[in-house]
């Protein structure tokens, strides 16, 4: 259905009336209307300001605040963690003791069972069933946790910022897990925090790889389509993944004091070995990206992503520096068991380990006295699946 034809049947329900398409103004000099081309959120920003007052809005539940003065030493992370799925990855991080753990998209599957509809209902759902797991809520009265989205929790797979219903996505995003003041005062859900004393300052920047995205390049369909994935790399110059204002904000972001940086992208950034989503769809931001991180103000760097359903660890020399990025997922919702064969079916030079299909977290510890940070997949059973270290 087109955005404006769902916007004015959902309106009608509602007993509201259509947006306007024309201005109620004049030309200067003219008696001719003047056209007003309305985004597909705006045109839809009357109905959720009656939905507001006719919903709850599902809230993760109470959660303890990381105190500023914190020197971070261990951080536990994770992404894809279906809300109909088993929470028993929950109690396992919980027992590797983290000082905060990061949710790092696909934090529920809300659009899972949608149709359609403005209101995202199946999200506002799925926030709902994940909320009221004991084992989520006693992790989260006990651990500081901090979020960004991908596109599961986003609203729709693969959308980007096209997607006409981001802005109540963004609403329920914020709402569950109880958003800063700063994010909650602009579009979209990135964010920046720095723990931490001197000398030991831990900055985690949290993109927004969903709200600004341009639309994916599609590959032409074929009856032999590819086995892993259907997009192409775009170097359009005018595409984007982080949106102006983003671009302008992480630089600002990276020009802070800080001893150790964390990068957090919802999507892999390093890999070229897939067509699914990624960074590799935007090679000439992904460059930007590189370059960006590259003229920050001195200090290590990691990146993390999920996304993927399988986890590795991957390394890649670009603008004259050596970038690692962990990823990891999915919690609970893995793809398969047969790590071999994930390893196989996705050969990456740019990986160093194998690719693990099965379920995964992640976990990040801090040597403040070497300088040596240490990267650690661990499994279903907690065992570890791999582990890479490395100084800064």
């Amino acid at each position: 259905m087109r955005p404006s034809l769902l916007a004015a049947t959902t309106f009608a329900a509602l007993g509201l009336a259509a947006a306007p398409l024309m201005a109620d103004s004049l030309a200067p000099e003219s008696d001719v209307p003047v056209a007003v081309s309305l985004a597909p959120d705006q045109l839809l920003a009357p109905y959720y300001a009656q939905l507001r007052k006719q919903v709850t809005m599902p809230e993760a539940g109470p959660n303890p605040a990381l105190s500023p003065a914190t020197t971070l030493t261990r951080i536990a992370f994770g992404s894809c963690n279906h809300q109909s799925a088993p929470q028993h990855m929950w109690a396992q991080i919980a027992a590797q003791n983290p000082q905060l753990f990061m949710m790092i998209g696909d934090n529920v599957y809300g659009d899972n069972g949608w149709d359609a509809d403005a209101g995202l209902e199946s999200l506002r759902k799925a926030y709902a069933l994940q909320a009221s797991h004991p084992e989520f809520a006693q992790f989260r009265a006990r651990f500081p946790m901090i979020a960004t989205w991908d596109d599961h929790d986003f609203g729709l797979n693969d959308a980007g910022g096209s997607f006409p219903m981001r802005r109540w996505g963004e609403e329920l995003f914020e709402t569950f897990w109880n958003a800063s003041p700063e994010v909650r005062s602009r579009p979209g859900v990135y964010d920046s925090s720095i723990t931490g004393p001197e000398g030991k300052r831990v900055q985690v920047i949290l993109l927004d790889t969903r709200f600004f995205r341009s639309d994916l390049k599609r590959m032409e369909w074929s009856r032999e389509r590819p086995p892993l994935g259907g997009y192409l790399p775009d170097a359009d110059p005018s595409k984007t993944v982080l949106g102006a204002t983003q671009w302008a904000w992480l630089e600002q972001e990276l020009a802070k004091p800080a001893d150790l940086r964390i990068l957090v992208s919802s999507t892999q950034v390093i890999t070229d070995a897939h067509q699914f989503e990624g960074w590799t769809n935007f090679p000439t931001e992904r460059e930007r990206l590189y370059r960006v991180l590259a003229d920050r103000e001195d200090s290590g760097l990691l990146i993390l992503s999920g996304d993927r359903h399988a986890a590795g660890i991957y390394k890649t020399e670009q603008a004259g520096e050596t970038f690692w990025e962990l990823t990891s997922s999915s919690l609970n919702l893995a793809f398969g068991n047969d790590n071999d064969r994930s390893t196989a079916r996705e050969p990456d030079p740019a990986r160093t380990t194998k690719f693990f299909s099965v379920e995964n977290y992640g976990l990040i510890d801090i040597d403040w006295k070497t300088k040596q940070l240490t990267m650690t997949l661990k499994g279903n059973d907690s065992g570890t699946l791999a582990t890479q270290a490395f100084n800064w």
